[in-house]
C-alpha cells in the first residue's frame, strides 16, 4: 500500500513539475518576443520630455537629499539601519528617475 502511494505522489510531483517549467519557457519566450515592442514603447514614451540621462542626475541628487533626512530622523539607530537605506535608495532612485522621465 505504501508502495503505491509514494510512486503516485511522484508521479502528481512529475507532473506539476513538468507543467511549472513548461509554463516558465512559455512566460520566458513571451518576453523575448515583447522585447522589441517594449523598448520601442519606452523609446516612444519616455524621450520627448526630460530624456533618461538629465532624469538620472535629477533623481540621484533629490534621492541623497532625501536620504539624508532619513538619516538624520533615524538619529543613533543609523549604523544598524544602512542595509534599509541602501534599499531604500536603489528603489526612490528608480522610481523618481523613471517618474521624472515620465513626466516632465
Amino acid at each position: 500500500m505504501a508502495g503505491d502511494s509514494d510512486s503516485k505522489d511522484k508521479r502528481e510531483a512529475r507532473t506539476l513539475a513538468i507543467a511549472i517549467v513548461v509554463l516558465l519557457v512559455l512566460l520566458v519566450g513571451a518576453a523575448l518576443l515583447l522585447l522589441p515592442q517594449l523598448a520601442e514603447i519606452s523609446r516612444v514614451s519616455l524621450e520627448p520630455g526630460l530624456g533618461l540621462k538629465d532624469a538620472a542626475v535629477i533623481s540621484f541628487f533629490v534621492t541623497i537629499a532625501l536620504m539624508v533626512v532619513f538619516a538624520i530622523a533615524a538619529g543613533d539607530g543609523f549604523i544598524g539601519e544602512i542595509q534599509f537605506m541602501l534599499a531604500g535608495f536603489a528603489s526612490f532612485f528608480v522610481i523618481i528617475w523613471l517618474m521624472l522621465a515620465w513626466i516632465f
